[in-house]
């Protein structure tokens, strides 16, 4: 009996190895090949040869050691000097092939810069600050400069903007000639500007919206140093680190190197204000209102009706948007909105071909085609009237809706806003209650009432809050009454105001700040928005009532005293005014005063704004390693085909 359990178990185990050997047979992984390319190509010739003297090529051929093709050049390939006519940028085989199209100027060094846009043509590997340069004379010359542009306004990186420079000094050589030598700033807004001569120099930025290489056109956004700009050169020394494998340090080397100065030049990008005025379109979407929308804010335009023919301007209310750039007719005669076409002749400001403002006539249809379904209806009341059908339905009443910005927990600081839902003729404010509950029973409180002085529908309440008091708002039914002849329904709502502890102070103490210089800080929310504003009194801003929660803070140098931050003018020399961020985020508790300090130069200019609402975020390059991708690849194919995996243990136990 017990020789017959033994050979059963012995028969078990035997089959079980067979199938084991049987399926790892079965799952042989496919062969992997050689291994995958990681480097970059390798320039093997040139023609001419690199940094050559005296040749005048019109085609640059650049041979590499493998198939390569060149990615985005219109966007990564910089040519200087700038090219007006569009050179050829290609591929062929090996080659990397540039046409120029322009005559070369004669004791010239060109520049091609090629950046990361050559890769090779199967793993792509990218050949990074690659620079190819000739000379036209018998001198190359090899000096730059370098540096950064950031929007003047709130401290972005602006990616894709030409920076040029000019050896000339005259102020008009900006907006008549083209940049002597340029650049293009990366995704980071960095720039370098290669191939440039020992000489004095100014520096410029420009968003060339025609790539003529000059500013030319107030849309353009620009930079402009103050001061003049010399390049030149030392010898600097810099910590190379070789590594054993991807943890462990070998080797920290000192690396000597040529230092090309000035290599952290800031310049601070700014569109002019000029906006192109010209009217976009009109609409008349429902039958009793005109809209007529403008490319940007201007004054309201004259207008009169041609089509029906009426005089004054007793048939409609204006109501402009806050941008200003949107005019609403709300029209009250009933003489005009059944016309189904209204002709008007307007008067406005237009933007002409030499970029001045000036008066434009015009002549606008505005066409409303009512459905049959309303046609029909209004026929039925029609012959219902004519016949005094006496059991007919009574008309609905309808009643003129309203919103405001109440909630049930109401901000300390805010003002109570309605707004109706078509312009409001009469508004008795008598019939409007504002209550406080004082020992369970409600006392009238007085407020400040105010109309908006460009929405004939919005109407804001001021009165003096009491931190944590219990309210109540009411209007009276057919206090309001509408153009249109709706009123309002009876509306009441409750909430509380919030207490002053769930409110925190914050107090800065700013230093850095030029003694006379006006200025103000705005905090702003974690998309790099403004919500509350302070002026700087005696270098120390104060923000009463915050709600809890992070923010951050940028503080405006207010030359002009308006109370906004300022573009900068080219034709005036004047620069925008000048903007610091604070370089980290301050936390608002509630109930608690918070009492920060702020060096308004402890950091520079690029580091200032933190990364948490940077849009253009530093992005960092990272290069696919193919060989170890396949390894992992490998390793969790023998993993999957080896049933082995778990069992090993239980084998061994068998034994």
């Amino acid at each position: 009996m017990l020789n017959r359990i033994l050979s059963f178990l012995v028969f078990i185990i035997v089959s079980l190895l067979l199938a084991i050997m049987v399926h790892s047979c079965a799952n042989i992984a496919a062969p992997m090949g050689g291994e995958y390319d990681v480097n970059p190509p390798v320039v093997r010739n040139s023609t001419p040869s690199f940094n050559a003297l005296n040749v005048s090529p019109q085609r640059v051929e650049i041979e590499f050691d493998e198939n390569i093709k060149i990615e985005s050049p219109t966007e990564k390939v910089i040519i200087t000097p700038p090219q007006r006519n569009m050179p050829i940028i290609r591929s062929a085989g090996r080659r990397a092939i540039v046409e120029l199209k322009d005559e070369l100027l004669p004791n010239t060094t060109y520049t091609i810069d090629f950046t990361d846009a050559i890769v090779d043509n199967n793993e792509a590997n990218p050949l990074e600050n690659f620079m190819f340069s000739f000379s036209t004379g018998d001198q190359l010359d090899t000096l730059s400069i370098a540096g950064r542009v950031l929007n003047a306004e709130d401290l972005e990186p602006v990616t894709g903007m030409y920076v040029g420079i000019h050896s000339n000094f005259d102020d008009t050589v900006f907006t008549n000639v083209p940049f002597e030598r340029i650049s293009r700033t990366d995704s980071r807004g960095n720039f370098i500007v290669r191939g440039m001569a020992p000489g004095k120099y100014r520096v410029f930025a420009l968003g060339d919206l025609n790539r003529d290489y000059k500013y030319d056109n107030p849309m353009e956004a620009i930079a402009f140093l103050d001061s003049i700009v010399m390049p030149s050169i030392m010898p600097a020394v810099r910590q190379d680190t070789v590594f054993v494998d991807s943890i462990t340090v070998d080797t920290i080397l000192d690396i000597k190197y040529t230092r090309f100065l000035p290599d952290d030049l800031v310049l601070n990008s700014f569109l002019s204000g000029f906006q192109r005025l010209y009217l976009l379109r009109n609409e008349r979407s429902v039958e009793n209102k005109l809209n007529i929308f403008f490319s940007a804010p201007t004054d309201a335009p004259g207008f009169s009706l041609i089509e029906p023919k009426i005089e004054g301007d007793g048939w409609y209310v204006a109501e402009r948007n806050l941008n200003n750039d949107t005019l609403m007719l709300w029209i009250t005669d009933s003489v005009v909105y059944q016309h189904d076409s209204i002709r008007m002749q307007i008067s406005y400001m237009e933007t002409d071909t030499l970029n001045r403002n000036v008066i434009t006539n015009d002549t606008l249809s505005f066409n409303f085609r009512r459905t049959n379904q309303d046609k029909e209806a209004e026929e039925n009341k029609r012959e219902k009237r004519e016949e005094g059908d006496g059991e007919s339905e009574l008309p609905e009443i309808r009643f003129l809706n309203v919103q405001s910005n109440m909630q049930s927990t109401f901000e300390l600081f805010n003002p109570i806003r309605i707004e109706f839902e078509q312009p409001v003729i009469a508004f008795d404010s008598s019939f409007v209650k504002l209550e406080k509950e004082v020992d369970s029973l409600y006392e009238v409180i007085p407020f400040r009432f105010e109309t908006d002085s460009l929405n004939p529908r919005m109407f804001v309440l001021r009165p003096s809050w009491e931190p944590g008091g219990k309210y109540k708002f009411s209007i009276d039914s057919a206090a309001v009454t509408s153009i249109y002849g709706l009123w309002n329904n009876t509306f009441e709502q409750s909430f509380t105001v919030k207490d002053l502890d769930q409110y925190g102070n914050l107090q800065i103490s700013i230093s850095g700040l030029v003694e006379g210089k006006k200025a103000f800080v705005q905090l702003l929310n974690n998309s790099d928005k403004p919500f509350r504003k302070s002026d700087v009194k005696g270098n120390v801003v104060r923000f009463q009532d915050l709600p809890p929660g992070e923010v951050y803070a940028r503080l405006i140098i207010d030359d002009n005293g308006d109370g906004f931050w300022t573009t900068g003018n080219y034709e005036e020399l004047r620069q925008p005014e000048k903007v610091y961020y604070y370089p980290g985020k301050f936390v608002i508790r509630a109930y608690s005063d918070h009492l920060e300090e702020w060096n308004l130069n402890s950091v520079p200019e690029i580091k200032q704004k933190p990364i948490e609402i940077t849009i253009n975020k530093p992005q960092e390059k990272k290069r696919r390693n193919l060989n170890e991708e396949r390894q992992q690849q490998q390793q969790q194919q023998n993993q999957q085909s080896s049933p082995m995996q778990g069992l090993g243990g239980g084998m061994r136990g068998m034994r």
